[in-house]
C-alpha cells in the first residue's frame, strides 16, 4: 500500500514521456494516428483521480484541505469527459487537419476551471488587513492582464474572425473563465496559504496554468503540424503536476513543529514582476520587426525603464523585509540571550496545546536561585553574563521541538512539546547537566543553583493553568538543597508557601492587592499627622491576607520589587487627593534601595502627580540591614527631593547604631514592644530611643498604642506622634480621607517636623 503513491506518480510519469516521444515521432513522420495521442488524456485523468481520492481521504490532513482534494477529484473526471469527447471528435473526422475545439471538451473543461476556481477561493486564506488584501487583488490583477495580453495575442483575435459564430462565444467564453482562473490561482499563491503544503500548492498552480494557457497556444502548434493540439502534450503535463501535488499534500505533516514561526503575509511576491516582464517580452516581439527605428527605440526605452523600476522596487521590498524581519525577531525574542520571550513562549505553548490529537505537553521553569546575589556584589554585567551562559546551555540541551525562552529576570521556561512525565524527567536531568558546571564570567567562577518545576499536561488544557502549576512546583523545588526538580501534584497546593509564591505574581498583575491607612496623630490633641500605607492581600481562596503571609514569599522570590513598586504608585495617587499637610509613610524594602532607578521611579511618580518630596517618608525595617554603599545613589537622589527616610521596628535589630550612622535617616519607630512594655524601675527603652533621636536630629515616632495608659507613658517621656489601635485602625482610602476633613477642614495644617 505504501508503494501506491510513487507508482501513480511513476504511472503519470510514464503517460507524460510516452506521449512527448510519440508526438516527436509523429513530428518527423506521422506513423501514429493522432486519435491515439489522445488516449494519454483519458488515461491519465483516471490516475489523477485515484490519487486525488487518496488525498481527501487522509485523516491527518485539515478538512478545509480534505474538502479542496475532493473537489479537485470532481475536477479530474470533468477532464477525463472532455478528452473522451475530443477524442471521438477527431476519431470521426479521421486525420482531418485543424479540428476546432468540441462543444463537448468546451462545456467539461469549462466546468472544471469554474469547479477548481471555487475550490481556491473556499479555501481560508487566514486573518489580513484591508492593506493587505488590496495588494494582493492588485497583484493578482497584474498576472490575470499579463495573462489577458497573451490570450488576446495568440487566441481571441483569431476567434473573432471564425466562420461560426457559436463557436466563436463559446471560445471568448472560455478564455474569460480561463482568466479568471489565472486570477484565483494567483489570489491564492500570494496569499501563502498556510493550511496548504507549500510544495503540493507549486504543483498545482503549475497544473492549472498549463491547462489554462495551452489552448491559446493553438496557432504555434499549428505551425508545427496542423494536426497537432495543445491539449495532447498539455493534459499529460497537467495530470503529471497534479499527482506530485496529491501526493506532496498527502505527506505534509501537521503536528507542532520545532520550533516553527507562525506564518505572516509575505510583504514580497516575485508573481507579479515576472507577468510585467512577459508582457514586456511580448512588446519587444511585436514591436520589433516593424519599420520605424524611432518606435523601435521607444519600445525598448519604455521596457529599459519599467525594468529598472522593476529592479528598484524588488531592491526596496527585499531591504523592508529584512527590516520586518529585524524587527518581528525582536518583538518575540529576548535582546540580553536572544531567546523567545514572553510573547512568542505563550504562542509556542498556545500551539502545542491547541493541536489536533490527544498529545502530552509538559511545561517546565527554571529559577536561579543564587542570581540576585550576582547582581548586587559583582554587578549587573556580570549577572547578564550568568544569563547569556545559561541561556545558550538550556538551549543546546533541549529537542529542536522544544521552546526554550526567558521570562524575565531570571526566570526561564520550556515547553516540551509531545514529552509526557517520563520524557520531561529527561529533558530536566539534561538540564541539570548542563548546569552542573560553574560558570565563568569576567574572571569570576560562578556555581549554578537552580530549582526546575515541571507541569505535565495535555492537548486542550489551559496555559495559563500549566504555568502557575509549574510556578508551584518550581518554588517547591526550592526547598530541597542543589539543582533538583519537581513535577506538580496537588499536594503542593496545600503548601502555603509554594502556593502563595505561585500565586504572588498574578496578584501584583492582577490588581488584587489593596491598601489601608493606619492614621498617625499627634500625643497632644490627637490631631492627625499623617499615616502609614499597609499592604493587603485580597486572595480568591484564603481571603484577605497580611503582609506577614505573603512578604517574606515575596523577598524570597525577589517579588519583593514590583510589589513595592505597585505600593508606591497607588500610595503616591492617593496621597495626591488629601490635604497637603498630610505626610505618608510607604514600606519599601532594603532590596528596592539597591535597584538601579529606584530612585527615578519615585521622582518620576511626585512629578506626576505633583507632590512635594517633603510628603513622602518611606518606611525600612531596621532588622533587615542595609547596604549603605550599594543604596547610595538612591539615597542621596531621594533626599535631593525632599523625601524623608524612615526607619521601622527600632531597637529591635543588631547594628542599630551602626545603621543610623552609615544610612541618612530622618525619622525612627519605636518598636510596638517597647511601646507595650509593662513600666518597672528600669530607664525605659522608649526614653533611650527618644533620647538618640532628639541628639541626631530626628523625629521619633511610637507604633502599637493600644491603651490609654501606653499614650500617656509616651506623652510623659515627650513623644510627639504616634500610631496605634487606640487612635484608629487602619481603614480604605476613602475613611482616611473623610477622617482628614474632620482635621483639616480648611485645608491648612503644619507638616510633621523633629
Amino acid at each position: 500500500m505504501s508503494l501506491l503513491p510513487d507508482r501513480l506518480l511513476r504511472a503519470n510519469a510514464l503517460l507524460l514521456l510516452v506521449t512527448v516521444v510519440a508526438v516527436g515521432v509523429n513530428s518527423i513522420s506521422p506513423v501514429i494516428p493522432w486519435a491515439l495521442l489522445w488516449l494519454p488524456s483519458i488515461a491519465g485523468a483516471g490516475l489523477l483521480a485515484v490519487s486525488c481520492a487518496r488525498t481527501a481521504r487522509a485523516e491527518h490532513l485539515p478538512a478545509p484541505i480534505r474538502l479542496f482534494w475532493r473537489q479537485i477529484w470532481v475536477v479530474c473526471l470533468l477532464v477525463g469527459l472532455g478528452a473522451t469527447a475530443q477524442t471521438a471528435q477527431v476519431t470521426r473526422a479521421g486525420n482531418a487537419p485543424d479540428l476546432p475545439m468540441g462543444a463537448g471538451q468546451m462545456v467539461f473543461d469549462g466546468l472544471a476551471i469554474l469547479i477548481i476556481m471555487w475550490a481556491l477561493i473556499r479555501l481560508p486564506f487566514g486573518s489580513r488587513s484591508r492593506g493587505e488584501t488590496f495588494r494582493l487583488v492588485l497583484d493578482a490583477g497584474t498576472v490575470m492582464l499579463a495573462c489577458a495580453v497573451f490570450v488576446w495575442h495568440f487566441a481571441t483575435r483569431y476567434s473573432l474572425h471564425a466562420a461560426d459564430s457559436s463557436l466563436v462565444y463559446v471560445s471568448l467564453t472560455l478564455s474569460v473563465v480561463a482568466l479568471l482562473a489565472v486570477f484565483a490561482v494567483a489570489k491564492f499563491l500570494l496569499a501563502s496559504q498556510s493550511l496548504f503544503d507549500r510544495g503540493a500548492l507549486r504543483m498545482l498552480a503549475v497544473a492549472v496554468l498549463i491547462g489554462a494557457v495551452g489552448p491559446i497556444l493553438r496557432p504555434i502548434f499549428m505551425t508545427l503540424d496542423p494536426h497537432l493540439y495543445p491539449d495532447v502534450l498539455g493534459m499529460p503535463a497537467v495530470y503529471f503536476f497534479g499527482a506530485l501535488a496529491a501526493d506532496r499534500q498527502r505527506r505534509a505533516s501537521y503536528g507542532p513543529r520545532r520550533g516553527a514561526k507562525p506564518s505572516r503575509p509575505r510583504s514580497f511576491s516575485a508573481l507579479p514582476y515576472v507577468a510585467v516582464g512577459a508582457v514586456d517580452g511580448l512588446l519587444l516581439t511585436v514591436a520589433w520587426p516593424a519599420n520605424g527605428e524611432d518606435r523601435r527605440i521607444v519600445v525598448v526605452s519604455a521596457v529599459l525603464l519599467t525594468a529598472l523600476v522593476v529592479l528598484r522596487q524588488i531592491t526596496a521590498f527585499r531591504d523592508n523585509g529584512r527590516l520586518l524581519r529585524r524587527l518581528d525577531h525582536g518583538a518575540t525574542h529576548d535582546a540580553l540571550t536572544r531567546l523567545p520571550n514572553r510573547v512568542l513562549f505563550h504562542e509556542r505553548l498556545d500551539k502545542a496545546l491547541t493541536s489536533p490529537g490527544d498529545r502530552p505537553v509538559a511545561v517546565a521553569l527554571i529559577d536561579l536561585d543564587d542570581f540576585k546575589e550576582v547582581n548586587d556584589t559583582l554587578g549587573h554585567e556580570v549577572g547578564d553574563l550568568l544569563l547569556i551562559a545559561v541561556a545558550q546551555r538550556l538551549d543546546a540541551c533541549v529537542r529542536a521541538e522544544d521552546t526554550v525562552a526567558r521570562l524575565g529576570g531570571d526566570e526561564f521556561v520550556l515547553v516540551l512539546d509531545g514529552a509526557d512525565p517520563a520524557a520531561a524527567d529527561l529533558a530536566a536531568r539534561r538540564m541539570i547537566e548542563a548546569l552542573r558546571e560553574p560558570v565563568v564570567a569576567d574572571g569570576h567562577e560562578l556555581p549554578i543553583r537552580a530549582s526546575i518545576g515541571i507541569a505535565d499536561g495535555r492537548s486542550g488544557d489551559d496555559p495559563s493553568l500549566l504555568l502557575r502549576r509549574a510556578d508551584i512546583a518550581m518554588y517547591a523545588a526550592k526547598a530541597r538543597p542543589g539543582t533538583t526538580f519537581l513535577h506538580y501534584d496537588q499536594g503542593m497546593a496545600a503548601s502555603d508557601q509554594s502556593y502563595l509564591g505561585a500565586e504572588l505574581r498574578e496578584a501584583i498583575r492582577d490588581d488584587q492587592l489593596f491598601l489601608l491607612y493606619q492614621p498617625i496623630v499627634s500625643l497632644t490633641d490627637d490631631r492627625v499627622l499623617g499615616a502609614e500605607a499597609l499592604v493587603r492581600w485580597a486572595h480568591p481562596v484564603h481571603g484577605t491576607l497580611a503582609p506577614d503571609a505573603f512578604i517574606p514569599v515575596a523577598e524570597r522570590t525577589g517579588l519583593i520589587v514590583p510589589l513595592g513598586r505597585w505600593v508606591i504608585r497607588r500610595a503616591v495617587r492617593d496621597l495626591a487627593g488629601w490635604n497637603p499637610a498630610i505626610v505618608l509613610n510607604i514600606n519599601i524594602s532594603a532590596r528596592d534601595l539597591r535597584e538601579p532607578g529606584f530612585a527615578f521611579y519615585v521622582g518620576a511618580l511626585l512629578d506626576a502627580y505633583e507632590i512635594e518630596g517633603s510628603r513622602i517618608a518611606l518606611e525600612v525595617t531596621e532588622s533587615m540591614p542595609i547596604d549603605a554603599a550599594a543604596s547610595a545613589a538612591n539615597l542621596t537622589e531621594l533626599r535631593a527631593r525632599g523625601v524623608r527616610v524612615s526607619l521601622d521596628d527600632f531597637g529591635t535589630g543588631a547594628s542599630t547604631l551602626t545603621m543610623l550612622h552609615d544610612v541618612p535617616v530622618d525619622e525612627v519607630k519605636l518598636d510596638r514592644a517597647f511601646t507595650q512594655a509593662a513600666p518597672d524601675d528600669r530607664v525605659p527603652v522608649a526614653a533611650a530611643v527618644l533620647q538618640v533621636a532628639g541628639a541626631l536630629g530626628l523625629d521619633a515616632v511610637a507604633e502599637g498604642v493600644e491603651t490609654c495608659d501606653q499614650a500617656q507613658r509616651l506623652r510623659d517621656l515627650g513623644y510627639r506622634a504616634a500610631q496605634g489601635f487606640l487612635f484608629a485602625r487602619p481603614m480604605p482610602a476613602a475613611d482616611f480621607a473623610g477622617l482628614l476633613e474632620r482635621d483639616w477642614p480648611s485645608g491648612a495644617g503644619v507638616m510633621r517636623t523633629a
